[in-house]
């Protein structure tokens, strides 16, 4: 296997197909560009999926798990112990992410990329692939070594993988892991051009001295690893997570393996900004679910120039975002394959 396979090219999006989908929505009983970006959305989704009525009536949910060992600067105010801990309610069935996976009937896969708490009785149908007992504090230290940061990209790439054998219509990823804002605000830091003030939140409940004390922890491991600006790859190895670099592979394989992605909130969404930036012919494969709470995550969102399908204050993480907007993408499919043309309902094209 190359080991920068990160670099293939993504395949191209069919053209022919989404025209198609194009002279079709012109066709439907309703007024032209009267169901807004759902037509769009259906479009898109046909030259994604070369057929000229896509459908996502598959979807395929993983979740990426691995704690950051800049923890220990107090930058949040769960102990690590819960990553393993919501793991394990993940797979009894108890979080959003599960309640949404089995409302939308999805494959929802786990994957423990390294955790910092021995998962201690195992958890069953666990990936447990264990990278390490988390990252390293990367206000000392780059965040991974080179084998961990490629062991993680291709736990993503494997990932989908397994999502086409089983015949996915849709990716998603989604992440768990104690400080992982404070890595996806480093690495969005390091990548914009953009103030520190603008990209750093509360993530997971910090008052206000937290979000300070979590700022200035990341102007020290910006000032430390900082002189790899451009250079994505690198900086992801010193910032990320096991989690974010996981994410990242997923999004890329995606798009070299012609399946299209559903990005979450603002983890999920610097890791395709990650993505994006080492290879840029990623782009055209990834949707956008929603623009979350957490502030950095709208300077992401406009450095993809990501219109997301939805804007609810949303912070969890888990995927859960995405999940909710997946019934706009089947809704939107659905409409478009469903709907009788003017000729076929005998009424009258106005031409509108």
């Amino acid at each position: 296997m190359n080991p920068n396979w990160w670099q293939n090219p993504a395949r191209t999006p069919d053209a022919a197909a989404g025209e198609r989908a194009r002279a079709r929505q012109q066709q439907l009983t309703k007024p032209r560009g009267s169901l807004g970006r759902l037509e769009q959305l259906a479009i898109d989704l046909a030259a994604l999926q070369g057929r000229e009525r896509p459908g996502v009536e598959a979807p395929w949910i993983a979740i990426f798990a691995g704690d950051h060992g800049v923890a220990a600067e107090g930058v949040s105010p769960y102990p690590q112990a819960v990553t393993g801990q919501m793991l394990r309610n993940f797979a009894a069935g108890g979080a959003a992410i599960a309640v949404l996976a089995r409302q939308l009937g999805a494959e929802l896969e786990l994957i423990d990329l390294g955790c910092a708490v021995p998962l201690d009785p195992p958890i069953a149908g666990l990936r447990q692939l264990h990278l390490g007992p988390g990252t390293a504090n990367f206000v000392e230290a780059p965040a991974m070594t080179e084998a961990q940061l490629h062991g993680a990209l291709e736990a993503g790439r494997d990932s989908v993988t397994r999502a086409l054998a089983a015949g996915a219509q849709l990716y998603i990823g989604g992440e768990m892991g104690i400080a992982n804002t404070t890595a996806a605000s480093a690495l969005a830091c390091a990548l914009l051009d953009c103030p520190l003030a603008a990209l750093v939140g509360p993530g997971t409940g910090l008052d206000a001295a937290g979000v300070a004390r979590k700022a200035t922890v990341i102007e020290r491991a910006v000032a430390l690893h900082g002189g790899h600006a451009g250079e994505p790859l690198e900086l992801l190895r010193r910032l990320g997570g096991f989690e974010i670099a996981a994410l990242a592979g997923a999004y890329l394989a995606c798009a070299q393996q012609g399946l299209a992605a559903l990005v979450d909130g603002f983890i999920c969404s610097v890791a395709a900004l990650l993505a994006v930036r080492l290879n840029p012919s990623c782009r055209d494969w990834l949707l956008f679910a929603h623009r979350g709470a957490e502030p950095g995550h709208r300077h992401v969102l406009e450095a993809l120039a990501a219109e997301p399908l939805l804007e609810l204050g949303l912070r969890l993480g888990e995927g859960s975002g995405a999940a909710l907007a997946v019934p706009l993408l089947q809704l939107a499919c659905r409409l478009h394959g469903e709907m009788a043309t003017f000729a076929e309902a005998a009424v009258a094209d106005a031409g509108r």
